[in-house]
């Protein structure tokens, strides 16, 4: 009896993986198939631009910290299709604030070229400490800095509205999630899919719970929504074409 519930032990979780292997595979050549740019179009292009322009000071503070260019750009390039200076520009005339004086339980939003909400930020800051090296020139000022939380919130949005200091954010993020997660153990295309839907979902869940969500459609660059993408996907795919240029 023993051995025969141990053959179909081993049988079941042969059947398991290779179903998860073949849905992962299907899933990925469905994915491949799709064409971001056409899709995207001209936000895409516009993102593009801004890669190619904003290159020159990215890629040494990435060097610095030893984070690959590539992966760090697939990671926030889909929020780079997203941005819209007049949507940007809209979302913080209406809920600046209401985040600064009443907090992100009020008004939560996506801020500056690469859409971080404060929440994010507050919680970069919490989590950076003994991560982010002195020398990389990255510091935060934390709550215990300013008189009041109100002042704090300020400086949140300052930061989150100035490309080069919202950046440094995205920088802390990568290390401090290098440290949590290991992703140095991953593949090159599992640690950007990873780290993509970390970025979008949050660096605050569990492993597994970031990896279930890495083939789900949830990503949308419209006011009003539309089709749904997966943001990882779309991560992956500049990636591909990065590699290809």
């Amino acid at each position: 009896m023993k051995i025969s519930k141990n053959i179909k032990y081993t049988s079941l979780c042969f059947f398991v993986s290779l179903f998860y292997f073949f849905f992962v595979s299907i899933t990925t050549a469905l994915s491949q198939s799709v064409d971001y740019r056409v899709i995207f179009g001209t936000d895409w292009e516009k993102a593009l631009v801004f890669e190619k322009e904003n290159r020159s000071w990215m890629e040494p503070i990435l060097l610095k910290n030893d984070i690959s260019y590539p992966v760090a750009i697939a990671v926030i390039f889909p929020e780079l299709v997203r941005y819209s200076a007049l949507r940007d520009k809209m979302e913080i005339t209406l809920l600046k604030t209401l985040y600064v004086n009443l907090g992100e339980e009020y008004a939560n939003f996506s801020i500056g070229q690469f859409q971080m909400k404060p929440s994010f930020a507050v919680k970069v800051i919490g989590s950076a400490k003994g991560i982010i090296r002195r020398q990389s020139g990255i510091t935060f000022k934390e709550e215990s800095d300013f008189k009041n939380i109100i002042d704090f919130r300020k400086s949140i949005v300052n930061d989150l509205e100035n490309t080069k200091s919202e950046f440094n954010y995205l920088v802390a993020f990568l290390k401090i999630c290098e440290r949590k997660y290991k992703i140095s153990r991953m593949i090159e295309d599992e640690k950007i899919r990873f780290l993509a839907t970390a970025y979008n979902y949050g660096f605050d869940k569990e492993i597994d719970q970031i990896m279930s969500m890495s083939y789900k459609k949830f990503f949308n660059t419209k006011l009003f929504k539309t089709e749904n993408y997966s943001y990882a996907e779309v991560s992956l795919f500049w990636y591909e074409q990065y590699l290809a240029r």
